[in-house]
């Protein structure tokens, strides 16, 4: 069914987002949301030339459009003084961008991409809605969040006002996920024993050094005791030996990236990973159990968005700082072997889950287009 509009042209909605997969990733659903909704609808995605945008917004069939990237400084130093004339500029490309996709509605989900297209909605008259996908919310959507038509958010207690929980958009692939029925042709596809306990741990896109180096160190003792791991390290980031030779030992798997998380959320048994917005969202949509290791860095989001996953007893956390080879085989390697557990986690996991997120996004989105048609 299509969503009725006030006027025979085709809803037109700008889209800004980038830098990371945990901005584009939601981007990208909810333009799939929206166009399964109303197939005619216009959409344009707006990123940086740097980001990853360049490469996932075109292959996923969307038009890009970029503008200048305007970090935003933190502390004194030549980039703040350098802001006002480069923000300028950016607001005014994107302002050409608006005008040019004759937009109904611009849809923001953070990062340095999305304050200059906030900006020029505004001074265009085009309503902004705003997705913030952390617990946390960052300093683009706490700007975007005053003059936004609505605001959505994935987890409660952001703080930002007459906020409405959605959840995470994430794609179908992933929200419809059947893990039991899907889980022996994941591991066969991912090179692993259907049958043998599995450990899947990955660092995110780009990958994680601290965890690699103790999850490196502790395969042999995993892999003595039965258990098989697939290691995601992350581009050129690959575990090595004292050799300098690529790490190898029976039962322990390395790759540098797997295409289609849901083949390594079917696969695991358990997963240890870090607690970006997308990464708690999805596995609690799909029910996996999971540790998660919050970055130590950043401003302390990552540990805020685990917390209802483990409130709920569906993960459990750890500090990057205490995730040791010994504190894997002491905690990690029962865990993956304890399948009640493991099973009462994944339970607790999937209650928590969203799966309809990009359907309620499209729906507020569309609603909000509707009303400046």
């Amino acid at each position: 069914m299509t969503h009725p509009t006030t006027d025979d042209r085709a809803v037109s909605v700008v889209l800004a987002g980038g830098g990371t997969a945990g901005h584009i990733s939601p981007l990208l659903a909810i333009a799939g949301a929206i166009t399964d909704r109303v197939p005619a609808a216009r959409i344009t995605a707006v990123g940086t030339e740097a980001g990853m945008e360049t490469r996932l917004v075109p292959a996923a069939g969307l038009e890009l459009r970029t503008i200048d990237r305007v970090p935003m400084p933190r502390r004194p130093s030549t980039d703040l003084l350098k802001l006002p004339v480069r923000l300028l500029r950016a607001v005014r490309q994107a302002r050409a961008i608006v005008a040019d996709a004759g937009a109904d509605v611009v849809v923001g989900v953070g990062g340095y991409v999305s304050t200059p297209v906030y900006l020029a909605a505004w001074t265009r008259r085009v309503p902004v809605v705003i997705h913030e996908a952390n617990a946390r919310p960052g300093m683009a959507n706490r700007v975007g969040a005053r003059i936004a038509a609505r605001v959505a958010v994935a987890f409660d207690g952001t703080g930002l006002t007459d906020a409405v929980l959605v959840g995470m958009p994430m794609r179908r692939s992933i929200a419809d996920l059947d893990r039991a029925h899907d889980s022996a042709e994941a591991r066969s596809s991912l090179g692993l024993d259907p049958d043998r306990p599995t450990l899947i741990v990955t660092g995110g896109s780009s990958g994680a050094a601290s965890l690699n180096r103790s999850v490196a160190a502790a395969a042999p003792g995993l892999t003595a005791a039965g258990i098989q791991v697939l290691h995601i390290t992350g581009r050129g980031k690959q575990a090595r030996g004292d050799d300098g030779t690529l790490l190898a030992t029976p039962g322990y798997h390395q790759v540098e990236f797997v295409d289609g998380m849901e083949r390594v959320y079917a696969a695991a048994d358990l997963l240890v990973a870090r607690a970006g917005a997308a990464t708690v969202s999805e596995v609690g949509a799909v029910g996996l159990p999971a540790v998660l290791v919050p970055l130590a860095h950043g401003n302390g989001e990552q540990r805020l968005n685990a917390a209802g996953l483990v409130d709920c007893g569906g993960a459990i956390v750890v500090d990057d700082a205490a995730f040791t080879p010994e504190w894997i085989l002491q905690n990690v390697l029962p865990l993956v072997a304890d399948a009640p557990r493991l099973a009462a986690m994944s339970e607790a996991s999937y209650a928590q889950g969203v799966r309809d997120a990009d359907r309620r996004m499209a729906e507020l989105v569309l609603t909000v287009a509707e009303g400046n048609r």
